[in-house]
């Protein structure tokens, strides 16, 4: 902040309030309330907030704690917050906040509006690229949590030759999931995803249909399960009685690719690089020229963080960093297949988080 000039950030949505504050609450759900916390050059964050969080917060270790009785329409919030920005505002100081790809306002608009025209003064610039920086590199502790949550979701995945079986339906086996993570200790999941169809599935993105699981289906489940904040997210791909020589031949593919990302996955090594490792072995069976899009991405307080492995970012990486390898292809008439592992970048490589797929696709 000192050497990008900035005398404030000021941070209004859940996954950054609570990286600098503690402030852990499923209320956020709600859109109903607003919620700020302005982090100074010098001196401890001040959150500014609904009465109804600060029992809570005062449970972190935030000290200025400034409440509003709310929801109040007429002035949620910005009047206080107009009060604490002032001094700035006055000395025609400035303040980040983060504008940036994959960031959200996360208030009014038009309150937005109401805050700058009350402060004149106030410069206000992109703090994205400095609260990505810090956010990208994990301390030992969330390290800690991701890998216990990995932990509970491969010991998950370890039960689906138990819970699944043919003449199953597809959300039945959702719900079965769900239940074996929050029986293995997991606090939520938040995000459950997948397909299932003959010979493969085409679509990982919709809600779980009543159609029983039959022979000959490749199925597959992506889980975002939580434990005290922090996500995993990685799937796993079975096939239910048979599995076709196509599907095989794609896991095997997508196995060798992961194989590949993490051998390139260590400090120094930029995203692009490791988008490339694992497309140069994907290329060589999906010859679709599809809409890839990213092979990966960060992980932590959020099911997606920054960066991307993608064409387009140019990330290094760096000790420390939690990331997803997620290599996906096109194959057969219109068929998908992705994988998914989870991992952190250690000075001489990756390490696991994920208990790893095996080579072969399983078959229950």
């Amino acid at each position: 902040m000192a050497a990008q000039g900035l005398d404030g950030l000021l941070l209004l949505t859940e996954p950054e309030v609570r990286y600098f504050s503690g402030f852990h609450t499923l209320f956020w759900q709600s859109p109903t309330r607003p919620w700020f916390l302005f982090v100074p050059a010098k001196g401890k964050p001040v959150a500014v907030i609904p009465s109804i969080g600060a029992d809570l917060m005062r449970r972190t270790w935030i000290d200025d704690i400034r409440t509003w009785s709310a929801p109040a329409p007429q002035d949620d919030g910005i009047s206080l917050l107009t009060d604490l920005l002032a001094p700035i505002a006055g000395g025609g100081g400035t303040i980040g906040m983060m504008k940036g790809h994959e960031t959200s306002l996360r208030m009014p608009l038009a309150d937005y509006e109401r805050l700058l025209a009350g402060l004149p003064g106030l410069n206000i610039t992109d703090a994205t690229a400095l609260v990505r920086a810090q956010r990208m590199v994990k301390s030992e502790a969330e390290i800690e949590k991701l890998a216990h949550i990995c932990a509970i979701g491969s010991k998950t995945f370890a039960q689906m030759p138990k819970i699944a079986f043919a003449g199953q339906p597809l959300e039945a086996l959702f719900r079965d999931f769900r239940r074996e993570a929050l029986r293995l200790g997991a606090d939520d999941v938040p995000y459950l995803v997948g397909g299932a169809d003959q010979g493969g599935y085409s679509d990982v993105i919709s809600p779980p249909s009543a159609r029983p699981l039959q022979e000959g289906d490749i199925v597959m489940l992506d889980t975002g399960a939580t434990w005290d904040g922090y996500f995993c997210d990685f799937d796993r791909n079975f096939a239910i009685g048979k599995a076709d020589d196509l599907s095989c031949r794609a896991h095997e593919v997508l196995w060798r690719a992961t194989e590949a990302g993490l051998a390139a996955a260590r400090p120094g090594t930029t995203c692009r690089d490791l988008f490339h490792a694992m497309q140069n072995v994907i290329s060589g069976f999906d010859t679709s020229g599809g809409d890839i899009g990213r092979l990966g991405h960060g992980l932590g307080m959020q099911l997606t963080e920054w960066p991307s492995h993608a064409v387009f970012d140019d990330t290094v990486l760096e000790e420390n960093m939690v990331l997803t390898l997620e290599p996906s292809l096109s194959y057969g008439a219109g068929k998908m297949m992705v994988h998914e592992e989870n991992i952190v970048v250690r000075e001489g490589g990756a390490e696991l988080l994920s208990a790893r797929a095996p080579r072969e696709l399983p078959v229950i």
